[in-house]
């Protein structure tokens, strides 16, 4: 790569939005862990908050998927980005990636967004507690402090099945062995006949918690993993009567967007069945492109509009983080609850995230 590539005057900064990247490495973690490492052809500086989110968008045997990946790697390495992905039996995303993607490839990818992140909630002692491949938005963090020099107190704890599930072992105990604010702890729920270990076994639990971070009342709180993980996590800070405003969490398996669009069509349909729904609660959503209008029951979302009339607005959260779904609402008022797919100058200039918009008027959709 010459100087004249990564010159400032021919760099770019990244903003939310579609970009086409080239993956440049890939890096095998653990047996069924993969890092995948891109680039931009043209420079491009890929700035974003510790802890947010990208969406690919991809092509599965003739039908396109978009999904969103925490970035795993730091805004300290500015000219790329990476994600890490765990292989998971049965997933479709996850195999395709592992056993698709190559070194050369070229693929679009919207981004970076969310709310859970390290730069939106500074503070002088962290704790950072992670569980399998959630270890991959509070890597992102700890790596920005590390390289920044930050003079910020960390404890890094991740649990994992085994030491050979270990994620980023080896670059662990180096930013451990490097700086004395970077103290790791590892726990594993068992080792297999042949493996040594010394670390914690089991579960993390409170009297572990006490013995790892004794002061963990005093710090911010940075959690990622399965839901049975976070929700353990939080029972225990509950419990011991922890500032839950100090907690942030992101999670992974959220309610499919199509099961809570089901629950919401039976309860109207419930509700026509005992003649309880009000009509003046109904509101046209109007596709300005297409022409197409629909009448929407309370709950349902633009989104949902959209499906019932057969038109594909591109989607992969379906909870208000990734921001694929951003359109331009030029008449009308929605409620949004959104999770930082969108940022304020987006809202400003009259756009909406469609999955988690329900409208309160009647409103017209640039689409």
């Amino acid at each position: 790569m010459s100087n004249d590539f990564l010159s400032p005057l021919n760099t770019q900064m990244w903003a939310n939005g579609r970009h086409l990247v080239r993956c440049v490495k890939i890096i095998q973690e653990t047996w069924d862990v993969r890092t995948f490492c891109f680039m931009a052809d043209q420079p491009l500086f890929f700035f974003f908050k510790p802890g947010q989110f990208v969406t690919l968008e991809l092509e599965i045997d003739g039908l396109p998927i978009m999904r969103s990946y925490t970035i795993s790697s730091s805004p300290s390495i500015p000219y790329s980005f990476s994600i890490t992905v765990k292989r998971v039996p049965g997933g479709k995303v996850s195999n395709w990636l592992h056993d698709n993607l190559k070194e050369g490839d070229e693929l679009p990818v919207h981004g970076p967004v969310g709310l859970f992140n390290i730069i939106d909630f500074p503070s002088d002692k962290v704790l950072f507690l992670s569980g399998g491949v959630g270890i991959t938005p509070v890597m992102s963090m700890a790596r920005w402090l590390f390289d920044t020099n930050a003079s910020t107190d960390m404890v890094f704890v991740h649990s994992a099945r085994s030491p050979r599930d270990i994620i980023y072992h080896r670059e662990l105990e180096h930013m451990a062995s490097r700086v004395k604010n970077f103290a790791l702890h590892l726990i594993c729920e068992r080792y297999d006949i042949g493996e040594s270990w010394s670390g914690y076994r089991g579960y993390l639990t409170e009297a572990m918690m006490n013995m790892i971070a004794p002061d963990f009342m005093d710090r911010e709180i940075f959690c990622c993993g399965p839901t049975p993980y976070m929700n353990a996590i939080k029972r225990i800070l509950q419990q011991c009567g922890f500032d839950m405003k100090r907690y942030h969490e992101e999670s992974f398996g959220a309610t499919p967007t199509e099961v809570k669009e089901d629950a919401i069509e039976q309860a109207k349909q419930a509700q026509e069945a005992d003649g309880e729904v009000d009509s003046s609660e109904w509101f046209t959503v109007e596709f300005a492109q297409t022409g197409k209008s629909i009448r929407l029951a309370p709950g349902e979302t633009i989104h949902a509009a959209a499906s019932k009339l057969g038109l594909h607005i591109p989607k992969a959260c379906g909870m208000g983080i990734c921001g694929t779904c951003m359109l331009e609402k030029l008449k009308g008022e929605v409620e949004m609850s959104h999770n930082g797919g969108i940022t304020d100058e987006d809202i400003e200039d009259g756009n909406i995230l469609t999955c988690c918009s329900i409208p309160k008027s009647d409103v017209v959709i640039d689409y």
